[in-house]
Formats: C-alpha cells, sequence, structure tokens
C-alpha cells in the first residue's frame, strides 16, 4: 500500500510544472494592468495557478492521454499511472484550498476553469477531439478567463462594465489561440493515432502558421486599442520591441517549415514557447516595475 502511494519521479515528470510557466505571460500582463498590487494576494495566486492548478491539468490530460510520443515540455514521456491520476487530485485540492486564503470568489473561479480541464480531457466528454470547441475551450480559459482570475484575486469587486477590461480580456485569448495551435504542429501522427481531431491537424502544417500568425496580428491591434483606452502608449510600443525576437524566430521558423515540413518539430516549438513566453513575460514584468515608480 505504502509503495502504491508513493510518489515517483516519473509521476512527478508527468505534471509538467516547468511547462506550466510558458502560460505566465497572461498572469503578468493581469498584475501590469493593475495599480496598485496586493503582492500578497498576487503571490498566492501565482502559486495556486502555476505550482498546483497548470501541473494538476498536465497530468490529468497525460493521465487520459497515455501518451507514447512528445508532449508540450516532454520529449519522451515516462509511461502513465494511476498515481498521476491521484496525484492530479491532490494538487486540485491544494490549489482549491489556497485559493480560499485569497477569496471565495476565486476558488469559484478556480473551480470552474478545473471544470473546464477535466472536460477537454476525459474521455467520456473529451473536448480536446473536437478541434474548433477544443481551441475556443483553451483560449477562452487559458486566456480571459485567466486574466480575470489574476484580477479576481487581486481586486474580488472587479467591475466588467468596464471597456478596457474586456479589451484585456480579448487580447490575451487571442494570444493564447495564437500559439496554442502550434503547441500541437508536431503532434499530428500522434493526434490522428488517437482519434483527436486538433485544430491544427484540422489546418495542416502551413495552415496552422498562417493560422497563429493572423491571430497574434489580431491581438496586437486589440492590444493598442486597450493601450490607448488606458493611456498607456508607452507601454504597447514596450510590448512591440520586446515581441521582436519572437516575430524573428516565428517567421524564421515558418520558413523553415515552408521548405521542409518536417521542421515544424517538438525542439522548434519547445524553442519557439521560451522564446515568446520569456520575451512577453519580461516585457510585462517590466511593465510592472514601470507602474511601482510611476
Amino acid at each position: 500500500m505504502k509503495k502504491y502511494f508513493l510518489i515517483d519521479t516519473d509521476t512527478l515528470k508527468l505534471m509538467r510544472i516547468p511547462f506550466s510557466f510558458f502560460l505566465m505571460p497572461v498572469y503578468w500582463f493581469a498584475i501590469s494592468q493593475t495599480y496598485p498590487v496586493n503582492w500578497v494576494a498576487a503571490t498566492l495566486c501565482f502559486v495556486v495557478l502555476h505550482l498546483f492548478i497548470y501541473p494538476a491539468s498536465n497530468g490529468y490530460n497525460s493521465y487520459m492521454d497515455k501518451d507514447e510520443t512528445s508532449i508540450g515540455g516532454l520529449k519522451n514521456p515516462p509511461k502513465a499511472t494511476k498515481k498521476l491520476f491521484y496525484l492530479s487530485i491532490v494538487f486540485d485540492a491544494a490549489g482549491l484550498l489556497l485559493s480560499l486564503f485569497i477569496n471565495t470568489t476565486l476558488f469559484f473561479c478556480v473551480a470552474l476553469y478545473l471544470l473546464a480541464s477535466r472536460a477537454y480531457s476525459y474521455k467520456g466528454i473529451r473536448l480536446k477531439k473536437y478541434p474548433i470547441l477544443g481551441f475556443l475551450t483553451v483560449a477562452f480559459f487559458q486566456g480571459a478567463f485567466t486574466y480575470l482570475m489574476v484580477k479576481v484575486a487581486l481586486h474580488p469587486m472587479i467591475d466588467l462594465h468596464l471597456s478596457y477590461q474586456w479589451r484585456a480580456m480579448l487580447a490575451c485569448s487571442f494570444l493564447i489561440g495564437g500559439v496554442y495551435p502550434l503547441t500541437q504542429v508536431y503532434q499530428h501522427v500522434a493526434d490522428k493515432a488517437s482519434g483527436d481531431k486538433t485544430i491544427s491537424l484540422l489546418l495542416g502544417v502551413r495552415g496552422t502558421f498562417i493560422f497563429s500568425a493572423i491571430l497574434f496580428a489580431i491581438a496586437n491591434v486589440v492590444l493598442y486599442f486597450h493601450f490607448e483606452e488606458v493611456q498607456r502608449s508607452f507601454q504597447f510600443i514596450l510590448f512591440q520591441i520586446c515581441l521582436l525576437p519572437v516575430i524573428i524566430y516565428f517567421v524564421q521558423w515558418a520558413i523553415k517549415v515552408w521548405i521542409d515540413e518536417k521542421e515544424a518539430s517538438f525542439e522548434n516549438t519547445m524553442r519557439m514557447n521560451s522564446i515568446s513566453s520569456l520575451a512577453m513575460s519580461g516585457c510585462f514584468i517590466l511593465m510592472c516595475v514601470l507602474n511601482y515608480f510611476k
């Protein structure tokens, strides 16, 4: 019995905690658009999302998928066992419990996020196998809804009647929507075998790059109007500067893929994720610093 419940290295690997940090830009963007910031609540919210809720979703998804090929953050994933299912539940419970220390509104938001995450992966529902519905679920919950969760953690009585709040949420969903298909572009063979028709599989390799480029462009336009409304034009300029490494890599990668679709590989995808996450998180953290000294 003791051995059965022992958490081993392989099980922890499948929680993919480092991969969860690719979702940091939405968190930091929400923080950068809040002043003043309750840093105790902000820190707890970071722990809830990035150390418990996202890894729990990763683990549950891996348990349902039983992946034998590369997945986000793991080139050679170990075999998923029942331990992974139990650990994901423990992480869920820990994240929900900690969210109560912030406020009850966040608790219910986190609970809703977890339900959507489970519906995405659970074999009985499996939103993941529907290309449009699965895509919209991820874009909304990892984008707009996550932005809302962070704002609720800082100010539970957030006013959603303000148009700039909706623009910020919309921009987050377009950014996540642009990145998400790229994370699937190397998994077409595995997705076909499992019966999951992802948005990337529907679009094809080249179509995925075109689709992502369009969504990134729309996100940029929405952010322009957001920063104009809140009178922070300098922040939009700063965002454009920080985004340059992402654009350069994306264009170079797309050219390579156009010549040889094998370039749509796990390694190149993870590199894209790393560059975009670091660039955008760094940008939004800098905005937080500038807000503090204004």
